[in-house]
């Protein structure tokens, strides 16, 4: 098995995690989102410190990376909000679609914070699939699911900041297991004082099911690490929108959900402007190998 299948095995695995973790959220029933979160993080922040210690490394970060680290985990905490929000409250599908609008995001937000050049196929990419995700949103007044779609359109766009923000990190040196850490344990702090003023008691399988959200969330992290340490992400990238297929599947088979013709046209279209950027993504690696090659024989 190459490297590349190895990365694609992987990144299907990260999608069916992360499809089960909204799959657990919603299962674990009317529960304010925010509560929702603190236990997937507190899970995760388990995850993460168990690395750090068993690869002895420190836990004060790099100099100057603070502002970033907050910042990332800022984001990054409104995205789970976010995506938690719609998932209790849109078709699984919707949800999911929303929280995949990240990567678009990142491109604007690397093009506006890290100065990096935005290509016109980008650009074209990335109005389309604006354009797709107001057929999922769909903006007028008779839609009583508006507001949740707007959460969850704004969850995605700060997830991709967040992406943004932790590309930032990694160019920085700062280890992937710090940057998690740091913002699980922020995310969890940063919502104790809703959980003191506003707590709902939860049933033992309430709480089942949060953790399990946990550990499907933490799965799904460690699953996307290793696949693109096998494979860069221009080779899979996107396999991950298998979560999509997942979300549908598990949102009928388990909630009855079936998305409307609206949404359905949100999703072929995201879905294309994806692939569009996949090969155009892959196309450009190739031409700058062939300058490359051509340079050294020179």
């Amino acid at each position: 098995m190459n490297q590349k299948t190895k990365g694609v095995i992987c990144i299907i695995c990260s999608a069916f995690c992360f499809s089960m973790m909204n799959v657990f959220v919603r299962l674990s029933g009317d529960i304010p989102s925010i509560e929702k979160s603190f236990f997937r993080n507190l899970v995760a922040a388990a995850f993460a410190l168990i690395i750090l210690l068993k690869n002895q490394e420190s836990f004060r970060w790099k100099p100057g990376n603070f502002k970033f680290l907050l910042l990332r985990s800022v984001t990054g905490t409104i995205g789970i909000l976010g995506n938690f929000y719609a998932v209790d409250h849109l078709v699984m599908a919707d949800a999911t679609m929303l929280s995949k609008m990240s990567p678009f995001f990142g491109v604007i937000f690397s093009a506006l914070f890290l100065k990096e050049k935005c290509k016109p196929a980008q650009g074209f990419a990335v109005f389309f699939a604006f354009v797709g995700s107001l057929f999922i949103v769909k903006p007028t007044f008779s839609n009583t699911d508006l507001f949740a779609s707007l959460i969850g359109f704004i969850g995605g766009m700060a997830a991709g900041a967040a992406y943004t923000t932790v590309r930032h990190l990694g160019l920085r040196g700062e280890p992937g297991p710090r940057i998690v850490f740091f913002f699980s344990v922020f995310s969890c702090v940063s919502v104790v004082p809703y959980l003191i003023f506003d707590y709902h008691p939860l049933s033992t399988s309430q709480l089942l099911m949060l953790l399990m959200a946990g550990l499907c969330a933490a799965g799904g992290q460690f699953s996307i690490t290793a696949a693109y340490r096998y494979a860069p992400a221009r080779e899979i990238s996107i396999y991950d929108y298998s979560q999509i297929l997942f979300g549908a599947v598990t949102g009928y088979l388990i909630f009855n959900q079936i998305p409307d013709g609206y949404s359905i046209i949100g999703y072929i279209i995201i879905l294309s402007m994806a692939l569009l950027m996949f090969i155009y993504n892959n196309r450009q690696h190739q031409k700058e190998l062939a300058e490359q090659a051509a340079q050294e024989q020179a």
